[in-house]
Parts: structure tokens; C-alpha cells; sequence
């Protein structure tokens, strides 16, 4: 379940640009007026993320790594998810209702914000879900766009709390994997889109990537720049049951080439330390060493091995696929280096639903 970006769905599987300082200082997402101008001073949503991790017996080719660690089953607490209630060719209607640019970082970094609102139409999606957007028009053999998929970056009780919407973080993609120019099709729409617009939307997608509902349940998240939309909806979800159940531990590996290009910078910084433990790598900074989501995993391996020898423990892993060799060798290290059987540890955790791995 993490954020494709431009990544088209098969048909049958079927703006402000707000400163850093500006966004070190939200509690909530600014409000928007009706051209899009977002109002700094107004409530809209509360920011969280958070990000999942997840763990490899020995290092693998990279191509093998999700298939050989994700588990195909949910946690057993999760909630019932509903799938594919709406496809290709019976879309659902969403309204834009607000779309904010979440970083401040180069051109290829652009990430955005954005809220669509299903007003009436039923649309239940829980945390770790995806679901399809489909651009308007044609592509360049006059066949309509396929559907392009997106985590949902909210919690199953919406964006905002109570209301039936839901929001995407989408990057808006300007290279290809070659680093040649190109205008993504699907991110770009997104990126683009007004308050007001008409989005068409199939799915919810993903049966598998959830979280557990239990008390005490912990959840160990590692990701990378729009593979945090699934940990911000959990991490969401957790925060607003905070006083109500007993929650287990949060630890946060997240990922990005400086802090300006990370999502959420801002409002991710102002989470309690006691509710949710935060570690950032940035593998650009200038003048710092590069620093990758699994050298943070081998810094803090104690505290990991600890949540992983741990029953209660979900790992989840999310963010670009170059992340999953590196994590995949740093979690079978620190497992091992603290007296685990790694292989006993993947295996129990595969059987229950307690490790899960998306890369795109």
C-alpha cells in the first residue's frame, strides 16, 4: 500500500506553496480558499505520519525481497476492509475540497496534499488501503487513461473526523526512472487539481497491509518520501485514541534526500516524543554523510530487536524499491546480532499477519 505515484492500475485490477518555516509552525493543514490559496491561520486536518518497517533473513536480489517477506494476511485484530466496490467502468465521484504542497524542496520533489470528499457515496477504506484514480482524457494511442494508484494517507474515520473523505500524498513526477524529462500523467492531474474539481475513483484496494487493532499492539514502520502515506493514516488513527485505549509503541523510520524534500516536515516534528519515536535519515544534506533508513535501523538496534522479538509487534516497509535490499539486510542483522533466530521471527510473523512490505 504505498503511494505509486504514476503507476497505472491494470483495467481489470481495476497550493500552496507554503515555506518550511511556515509548516514547522501547522498543527492543523491550513484551509483553502475557493481559488485554492491555502489560509495559514485556519483549522482544516491534523498532520501525522508515520511509516512501517519490516525485516529479511538474509540479503536478497532486490526483486525478491517484498515477495519473500510480506505477509499475505492481515494482523488477526484488523478491522474487515471492503474491496473494489467501484471499478473501470462504474467509478465513483469525489470532490477536491483542499490540496497543499507538503514540501519544499526542488521541482522533482513536489508532494501535495490532497483531499477529495465522497459527500454521500459510500466509500469505507481502512488504514493501509489504496484506491485508483482515474485522469481524464486519452493516451497516446486515443484509448481512454488507465486508473493510477494511491495510498490513503488518512485514517478510516476521515481526513477529517467524522466526515467521508480521505486524502493522498502525491509527488509530482517530472523524470523517469532514467532521469529523462516526462509529465506524469496521473501525479500531475492530482498536483494540479483545484478545490472543486471532479475526480473519478475506483477500488478500495489492498487486503492484507492493515493494522492491528488489539490494545498494546506495536507498530514498527520504515518508509520512504510517499511511502509514508499508510503510516500517517495509522499513526493517525492512533493518535486520535489516544485516553481511550492502551496503545503499544510507534517507531518511525523515514527516509528522504533532505528535510525539505520530506513530507510533513513540519507537523511530523511537532508529534509527542512519549507517543511516537521519530528517526529521520537524509541521504542529500549538504555537507552531512549520506545517511539511508537502514543505518538508522543498525543505530537504534537494540530498541528494534526488542519490537521485533515482540508478539505484539507489526512491521511494515513502504517507499521506493531501491529501499528494500538495504532494510531487508539491516533487520536480518540486528535480529541475529541480538540473539534472534531470524528465520523463526520472519516465519511466525509471515503466519500471523505481522509483516508486510510494499515497494513501488
Amino acid at each position: 500500500m504505498s503511494n505509486r505515484g504514476d503507476r497505472q492500475l491494470a483495467p481489470a485490477a481495476a497550493r500552496a506553496r507554503l515555506h518550511l518555516s511556515e509548516q514547522l509552525g501547522w498543527d492543523e493543514l491550513p484551509a483553502e480558499d475557493a481559488s485554492g490559496s491555502a489560509q495559514p491561520g485556519a483549522a482544516a486536518t491534523a498532520l501525522q505520519e508515520p511509516l512501517v518497517v519490516v525485516a529479511a533473513a538474509q540479503p536478497l536480489a532486490t526483486a525478491a525481497v517484498a515477495a519473500t517477506l510480506s505477509a499475505s494476511v492481515p494482523p488477526w485484530s484488523a478491522a474487515h476492509p471492503y474491496l473494489n466496490l467501484y471499478g473501470p467502468k462504474a467509478p465513483v465521484s469525489a470532490t477536491v475540497v483542499g490540496n497543499f504542497k507538503v514540501t519544499h524542496g526542488a521541482p522533482d520533489s513536489d508532494t501535495h496534499h490532497v483531499m477529495l470528499d465522497f459527500g454521500a457515496m459510500p466509500f469505507p477504506v481502512l488504514e493501509g488501503q489504496s484506491l485508483g484514480v482515474v485522469p481524464p482524457g486519452a493516451d497516446a494511442t486515443g484509448r481512454p487513461h488507465h486508473a493510477r494508484q494511491y495510498s490513503v494517507a488518512s485514517p478510516r474515520n476521515g481526513e477529517r473526523a467524522g466526515y467521508n473523505n480521505l486524502s493522498l500524498t502525491v509527488k509530482r513526477v517530472t523524470l523517469d526512472h532514467q532521469g529523462q524529462p516526462v509529465r506524469g500523467v496521473g501525479s500531475n492531474y492530482l498536483c494540479d487539481a483545484k478545490v472543486g474539481d471532479q475526480v473519478q475513483v475506483i477500488g478500495p484496494f489492498g487486503g492484507s497491509f492493515l493494522m492491528p487493532n488489539h490494545p498494546g499492539s506495536n507498530l514498527l514502520m520504515i518508509c520512504t518520501g510517499t511511502g509514508s502515506a499508510p503510516m500517517r493514516a495509522m499513526t493517525e488513527y492512533r493518535r486520535r485514541l489516544q485516553g481511550k485505549v492502551a496503545g503499544g509503541r510507534l517507531m518511525l523510520f523515514f527516509g528522504a534526500r533532505t528535510q525539505e524534500e520530506l513530507p510533513y516536515y513540519g507537523p511530523l516534528m511537532k508529534l509527542p516524543k512519549d507517543f511516537i519515536d521519530i528517526n529521520l535519515a537524509f541521504s542529500r544534506t549538504p555537507g552531512a554523510p549520506k545517511r539511508y533508513v537502514q543505518d538508522l535501523l543498525r543505530s537504534r538496534a537494540a530498541e528494534v530487536a526488542a519490537l521485533l522479538a515482540d508478539a505484539n509487534t507489526c512491521v511494515y516497509v513502504c517507499g521506493l524499491k531501491a529501499m528494500e535490499a538495504g532494510v531487508a539486510a539491516a533487520l536480518h542483522e540486528v535480529a541475529v546480532g541480538h540473539g534472534l533466530v531470524w528465520d523463526d521471527c520472519l516465519s511466525q510473523m509471515q503466519r500471523e499477519g505481522r509483516i508486510h512490505f510494499e515497494t513501488y
